[in-house]
């Protein structure tokens, strides 16, 4: 997984065709319960390219693209955002997955 640096990594990450973007913290412990999966879910998806995005670091970004509730999956496909998984609640790898098939279903 990638590591958006700066807003300028972030507008190339969007920018690039199926690319994921993780936002997550430190602080929070639903990102840390989810990180021991996060290789098997990209080594399983290679069609995406998996950025992560520190949520305090970017706290304009996750404004601007109404993320609240962390973590949280964005996908975008060559600028335009196509799908988001986005809640308040702990996410499994299962539904991670189911996310990441339903929107690759929607891009092809």
């Amino acid at each position: 997984m990638k590591t958006i640096t700066d807003k300028e990594s972030f507008a190339q990450a969007v920018e690039g065709q199926k690319s994921v973007v993780m936002f997550s913290a430190d602080w929070c412990p639903d990102c840390r319960v989810i990180e021991p999966d996060l290789p098997e879910i990209e080594k399983n998806n290679t069609s995406f390219t998996f950025y992560h995005a520190d949520r305090d670091e970017f706290i304009d970004i996750c404004q601007e693209y109404d993320v609240f509730g962390i973590p949280s999956f964005l996908v975008f496909h060559e600028g335009e955002e196509v799908g988001r998984f986005v809640s308040k609640d702990r996410k499994t790898k299962e539904e991670i997955q189911a996310f990441l098939d339903e929107t690759e279903k929607k891009i092809t």
